[in-house]
């Protein structure tokens, strides 16, 4: 009868020379990385960038910053341009109501009156963005 280790012997045995060489790793190495020389850690300093506007340098090429224009003047020019545009909107639904009268209710619409129709919807939008500011 010839002895044969056990499987948990075996096993054992392969446990305890991984446990030895790691052990043996670590005193061999960990001395050098736990005693090296900690140097401080630093932070990378911002950059300044070429483009950016020197600071000693009035700002604008024609001096102080330009004012700012008047509300109610900006506002009486928007009323101005929203009534222009309600005019030019009333005159292409005129034209578009006036082509319906000509087309004949039995046959199909024309290709002019979709994009005068169109044109109608795109101008309406227009309004009413520029009405609400």
């Amino acid at each position: 009868m010839s002895y044969s280790p056990s499987p948990s012997r075996s096993y054992f045995n392969l446990r305890m020379a991984i446990a030895t060489g790691t052990l043996v790793a670590t005193m061999a190495v960990g001395p050098t990385l736990f005693f090296a020389e900690q140097r401080p850690v630093q932070t990378p300093q911002p950059v300044a960038s070429p483009n950016a506007p020197n600071p000693s340098y009035p700002q604008g090429m024609n001096g102080p910053g330009a004012k700012e224009p008047d509300a109610k003047t900006l506002d009486k020019q928007n009323q101005a341009e929203v009534k222009a545009e309600v005019e030019k909107l009333y005159a292409l639904v005129f034209e578009l109501r006036e082509t319906m009268k000509q087309t004949d209710s039995n046959s199909t619409l024309s290709v002019t009156v979709v994009k005068k129709a169109q044109q109608i919807e795109k101008l309406a939008k227009e309004i009413k963005d520029r009405a609400k500011n």
